[in-house]
Formats: structure tokens, sequence, C-alpha cells
């Protein structure tokens, strides 16, 4: 049996807080290796709604779910989160939950520097002012606090001061008042007993479930596209959201993501600014957005909506090294009598089969339109290729032909069971 990395393919927002769910019943281990609170997943099981945002979808299902080292943890949004899922009756506990003892901590400096930065900006990235990206820069400067520092007290507090000396002249720049090291000590001296029962080397524990022939899927947050590296930057998140970093964020290697599975909407969507080739402001833009119920989970903020974008897709299907994608929300799209799909740019007098990396590039880039005939059939709820009308069906398999991947999960609802399998990622 493979392990299997579970991506978005597209900006985020594809659906795959359902298909963790749905692959959960066939795993072993979950694990969130990258991003922080900044993406959430709703999950409809059994008529209940369960919002995550750090959490691992693997809870919901009792599996064995771990925090990875890759992902920029709040602890105090940890035990929120926590507190919450055990009102509906999912208790957390150190025997299903693993926070690794190497991740780093978001703090509340993080918090309002990310706020601040984004109210002073003239140019808005469009973050959720969670202080994921600060937290990712104090990572990389090498002054973050970590998970195993709450063990330590006497070491946390030079590390404090360290932080602090950075921090301090960015507060000063942006008109806010030095942090209190003081009460930040009080503070994390306070959760420290609440949140060290769930910390553990989650980079071992993961090689022996490997070792011990285990199935692991490995859960991402955002989409490719958001990519600090690959996706439409400067607007994209502060992490490496692509398959690869699967391996990092988590100590497993780079034999442990095993099968690729990257979610992809029938559409597409995004969420805050940036450029957007296939953008619809239109009357079929407003369908998408509604009957889709295109709002973010954790931030409220609406979706921006547009038609199925095969470049970027196709791109996404080379970064990641995708083995077969997860189709989703396809029953968005009944009703429409033509779709579009877009299948190259135009800038300037330029034609491009791929979105290049600079920014004022991306945002001139036009789309090129293929055109097919909808459907007026349902196809809400169809749990075999067969129940698809035939319009739906040449729908899915031009996909397929654009992209360069087979679809391996077909999603016709947010209900775990209205998927049609395909391909079973498990078998490899």
């Amino acid at each position: 049996m493979a392990n299997v990395t579970v991506v978005g393919a597209q900006w985020g927002d594809e659906g795959k807080g359902k298909i963790v769910d749905w692959l959960s019943n066939r795993a072993d281990v979950v694990v969130r290796f990258q991003g922080g609170h900044n993406a959430g997943h709703t999950l409809v099981v059994d008529g209940k709604v369960y919002k995550l945002a750090l959490l691992p979808s693997g809870v919901v299902q009792g599996k064995l779910s771990v925090i990875g080292n890759g992902v920029v943890v709040d602890p105090w949004h940890l035990l929120e989160e926590i507190a919450r899922i055990a009102d509906q009756g999912v208790m957390i506990t150190p025997d299903l939950l693993v926070l690794a003892d190497n991740a780093c901590l978001i703090l509340p400096l993080h918090r309002d520097l990310d706020q601040a930065r984004e109210t002073a900006s003239t140019q808005k990235i469009g973050t959720t002012g969670r202080g994921i990206g600060p937290a990712y820069e104090d990572k990389v400067g090498r002054r973050a606090i970590r998970v195993a520092d709450l063990a330590d007290p006497e070491a946390l507090k030079p590390k404090i001061e360290r932080l602090l000396a950075h921090h301090g002249a960015l507060r000063r720049g942006l008109g806010l008042e030095d942090a209190d090291g003081e009460g930040l000590f009080a503070a994390l001296m306070a959760l420290a007993p609440k949140i060290l029962p769930f910390a553990r080397p989650a980079w071992r524990l993961l090689d022996q479930a490997f070792r011990d022939g285990r199935r692991i899927l490995f859960e991402g947050a955002q989409g490719a596209l958001l990519d600090v590296d690959h996706g439409t930057y400067p607007f994209v998140t502060s992490s490496n959201t692509v398959a690869g970093q699967a391996a990092a964020g988590s100590g497993m290697g780079p034999k442990g993501p095993g099968y690729i599975l990257g979610i992809v909407k029938a559409y597409t969507t995004r969420v805050g600014e940036g450029p957007f080739a296939c953008e619809l402001s239109d009357e079929v833009g407003r369908h998408l957005a509604t009957v889709g119920r295109e709002v973010g989970v954790n931030t409220g903020r609406p979706r921006r909506c547009g038609w199925f974008d095969a470049v970027l897709v196709r791109q996404s299907v080379a970064i990641n090294g995708i083995d077969g994608i997860a189709l989703t929300k396809l029953d968005v799209l009944d009703g429409l009598k033509t779709l579009k799909i877009c299948v190259g740019y135009r800038i300037g007098d330029r034609v491009l089969d791929y979105l290049p990396a600079g920014m004022r590039d991306q945002a001139a880039a036009q789309p090129i339109y293929e055109e097919m005939e909808g459907w007026s059939e349902s196809t809400q709820g169809a749990r075999s290729f067969r129940d698809l009308n035939a319009n739906a069906i040449k729908y899915v398999r031009r996909i397929e032909e654009l992209i360069g991947a087979p679809v391996a999960l077909l999603s016709t609802s947010p209900e775990r069971d209205d998927t049609i399998l395909m391909r079973d990622p498990f078998q490899g």
C-alpha cells in the first residue's frame, strides 16, 4: 500500500477537507505538514459539520493525527480548536494528536505585526492577519520559539529577549508599542502544561509507522498557486504548499509522500488579492459563488470565481508531481448552457501555455478559451461514473487531456459518500 499526499492544485479552497476525510477511512495516520490556522477545512460527516483550521482532518475519524514541524502553530488557537471539537463530541487526547516538538509557534506579536503591515501597506497581499507570515520569518531568521522551548523556562527567557530585540524596531516603525516580554513569558508558561502533553518527536513516530507498513496520509493546506516559490508571488502564502514539502514538513524523507493526489475544483476560485485571468464578474460568476457557497471557512471572505484554468492546473501537475486528481464541485456547473476552459494566455503579442513568473505579466494575462456544451441534468450526489450525463463526462475527460493527469476521485456534493472512486490512491 502506498502513502498518499493531498495538495490543492489551484489557489486553495478546492475541497481538500472532504477528500482528506474520505481518504482517512483508508489511512492509519494523517499528517499536516505546512501552513498555519489560516486555511480552513470543512468536513460534513453524517450531517454534522466540523470546521478545522489547524487540527488534521483525521481527528474526526479517530485516526492518529500529526501536526508536523513544517506547520507554524498558534498554541492558543490550537487549544481553542481542541475545545470546540470536544463540544461536538470529538475528544482530542495525546493518544490521538501528536504535535511535533520542533514546530515553531505563532505568538501574539506575530499577529500584531501581520495586521499592522497589511493596514499600512499600499499593496495589499490579502493575508488573514493571523501572524503566519511573521512566524515563518522568525523561523527562517533562527529566532523563533519552538514547542520544545516550553519545557525549558531558563532557555526560553533569553530566546524571548532575542526575539523582542528584532521585533522592537519593527513595532516602533509601525507605530506599535513595545511587546511585553515578561507577559509573553508568563503566558507561555501558563499554556505549557496544556500543550506539552501533545509534544513528541513526530519524525520518529512517522518513521516507525512507515517501517511498520502503516498507511500515512499527508494533508496540505492552501494550494500550489499560493506556494511561496511557485505561486503568484508576492500574492502567496508564507510556506511551500507543494507536495515536496510533505517530506521536509514532516521529517519523513523524500520517499514518504507516496502517491500525490491534487485536489482540483471543476472551476476556479481564489481568496484575497492577486492575478486571476479567468475571473468572472457576470451572471456566471455569481452562479458559481452562490451555488458553490464560495465563502472562506475561517475568515468569511467571499471567494473570487471564474472558469476552469487548465494552464494553471497543468503547471500544478508538473511542480507537484501529481499522479492523479480529485475533481470536486462538478455539480456546481449543473444548469450552465455553455462552459469555458482556459487553454492558454495572451500577453500583449505573445501567446503562452504557462503562467510566467513576472508580476506584471501575470496581471496582464488574458485567457484563451475553449468552449464546451454544458448540461441541464443534475450531477449532484452521483456515486458512479455511469450516473453522469454525456456532456459532464466529456467535460471531465477534456480536463484530463488538458492537464495531463487522470481523475482518480470525482466529488459531486459536500457529503463524504458522494464520491466516485475511479482509482484508489492508496493502491499506488
